[in-house]
């Protein structure tokens, strides 16, 4: 039967277990709240996620909320079984689902970079080449962006080989450094 208020099923007077084992999940759903963090186990890690077991209810880890760094796979960030810690995202009481983020109770390595100095010169690897320029990796976790234009004669280097770079602009806000070469 259907419950007037919340529009969701409900189990009738002929109530099966796996009636109550919906209910029972339904109602530790409730009990999170965006925002918290919760401790939980890896259960799971599929091509599009992590599952993580927080109280009884499996949590999806996308990959936008799995960490401040690049990877791969999944597997390179956590395994199986694996203890961690992560931050409710959102829950959505009647699919049943509750998004979490393990990059949410990390720190952010962009905050940390950011206490460095304008004009600041850095060696790092081209990680990525794009229309509007190429990405320099800083640090772990922390990339900027040389400008097309600071390539004079139209040239670029490849991925993977070293630049010389100055830091010109940091924009905490968009989460973006803006390099020129050095």
């Amino acid at each position: 039967m259907v419950d007037a208020d919340t529009g969701e099923l409900e189990p009738g007077p002929r109530s099966t277990e796996a009636d109550r084992s919906v209910r029972d999940v339904r109602d530790k759903v409730r009990g999170f709240q965006n925002g918290q963090v919760r401790r939980g186990v890896v259960s799971a890690i599929t091509r599009f996620g992590i599952f993580v077991d927080i109280g009884g209810v499996d949590g999806m880890v996308s990959a936008a909320n799995a960490s401040w760094l690049r990877f791969e796979r999944f597997e390179d960030l956590v395994r199986v079984g694996q203890d961690v810690l992560v931050m409710v995202l959102d829950v959505d009481p009647v699919r049943l689902r509750v998004s979490v983020s393990l990059k949410a109770v990390q720190e952010d390595p962009l905050i940390e970079f950011a206490r460095t100095r304008l004009g600041e010169v850095f060696t790092g690897p081209v990680t990525l080449i794009t229309p509007p320029g190429v990405f320099v990796e800083l640090a772990p976790g922390v990339e900027g962006l040389v400008p097309t234009g600071e390539f004079p004669d139209g040239s670029r280097p490849a991925e993977g080989q070293d630049l010389r770079v100055r830091l010109c602009d940091i924009d905490l806000e968009n989460r973006r450094l803006t390099l020129g070469l050095a």
